[in-house]
């Protein structure tokens, strides 16, 4: 298997990290409840599971 004949220095990897960055989460207001929630994700309220403004679940799932 190939090696570097060379060690890369620590700029060159820094360069390279600069383009990892975190992202703000979007937020999305539903249609039906009002809520502020993550977009793309079901959401709990008043007991039951919505998801795109609709009823998925009547009840809400258990957290573990």
């Amino acid at each position: 298997m190939p090696n570097p004949k060379r060690r890369h220095s620590q700029q060159r990897s820094a360069k390279r990290r600069t383009h990892y960055k975190a992202s703000e989460t979007t937020l999305s207001v539903d249609p039906t409840t009002g809520l502020t929630h993550v977009r793309h994700c079901a959401h709990i309220s008043e007991g039951k599971l919505y998801y795109k403004g609709q009823v998925v679940a009547e009840k809400a799932p258990l957290k573990a």
